[in-house]
């Protein structure tokens, strides 16, 4: 039995170096990818598992609001990434190869190994997409669907200069940080205060200004193997067109779902998806911007639940 000691509660299974942690209500779980430790969660339980992966800047909890609305008999796993949210941050390299989207997918697959997860579907937000990419590349027969929901492409996403530039000013500033996060969901803020620099909440919002002000507070903590390394592998991914040139090859059910006001994801490269992807629907929801889950988390969920509720595995 493991040793309990008051408010809180541990558990250690060696075999798939999972651990457990139970303290002031709050459940962390950790496991373990290679050199890296992982933090995860999951909602629900049935025989249909669904990993969620998260996007750039973010963080497993970014469906904590839509996934009490996921159907029964669903299983939803989501974890960190290495650099973000509860996950180790290791230093990054001076090339960050060790943040680069082939050792994110990496990351994810090794973890769905210690877990036991022999088979399961995929859901992405961002930068999700294309880790979600080289798994199903390097795996294919591992994963059933995929929903992805603004996500990057296979074809990478090109930084300028410019853009590096704003995520140092993000990791510099709070208050910059939060603004510019604002913007990826503008829709729970009013529209003058985005508009002067300010973002004040709307008045409707509930639960999402808070859920909203936790993510920010992650975001500020990010490892610089996130601030750098995903500007400079998604951009060295664009480049390099490799994974685009496969993208006829990718035979898994795709449901995209893009918001019209999303200012991060070009609406071209996931219409290309879905013209070039023998099996992959695209969907652009009015509105919204990059991110539907924490904007509209019930209409996330109603996507999530018709791409995966009813199946038998």
């Amino acid at each position: 039995m493991p040793e309990l000691k008051a408010g809180e509660a541990s558990l250690g299974v060696q075999a798939g170096e999972v651990n457990l942690k139970v303290q002031a209500g709050e459940v962390n779980l950790r496991v373990q990818a290679g050199e890296v430790s992982l933090a995860w969660r999951q909602w629900g339980e049935g025989d249909t598992i669904v990993l969620f992966i998260h996007g750039n800047l973010a963080s497993k909890d970014w469906i904590e609001l839509a996934a009490p609305h996921f159907p029964r008999g669903v299983r939803t796993i989501a974890i960190d990434w290495r650099g973000c949210g509860d996950s180790d941050k290791p230093a990054a390299l001076p090339d960050f190869s060790n943040y680069s989207i082939a050792q994110h997918a990496d990351d994810m697959l090794a973890a769905l190994d210690a877990l036991d997860i022999g088979f399961c579907h995929l859901a992405t937000h961002s930068t999700g997409g294309i880790i979600s990419t080289r798994m199903l590349l390097k795996q294919p027969e591992r994963f059933g669907r995929v929903f992805s929901l603004s996500p990057v492409g296979p074809q990478g996403l090109a930084f300028t200069q410019e853009n590096i530039a704003l995520f140092a000013r993000m990791k510099a500033s709070r208050d910059f940080a939060r603004y510019i996060m604002a913007l990826t969901a503008p829709s729970l803020f009013e529209p003058d205060s985005l508009a002067a620099g300010a973002p004040r909440f709307r008045s409707d919002i509930g639960d999402r200004a808070g859920l909203f002000d936790h993510i920010v507070e992650q975001v500020c903590a990010v490892s610089d193997g996130i601030w750098f390394g995903t500007p400079d592998t998604l951009t060295k991914e664009a480049a390099s067109g490799a994974l685009k040139a496969l993208m006829g090859t990718i035979t898994h059910p795709h449901l995209v779902v893009w918001g019209m006001n999303d200012g991060v994801i070009p609406e071209a490269d996931l219409k290309e998806m879905a013209a070039l992807m023998p099996h992959c629907r695209f969907v652009a929801v009015p509105g919204i911007g990059h991110c539907l889950n924490l904007e509209a988390p019930e209409i996330y969920a109603g996507y999530f639940g018709a791409w995966f509720g009813g199946l038998s595995g």
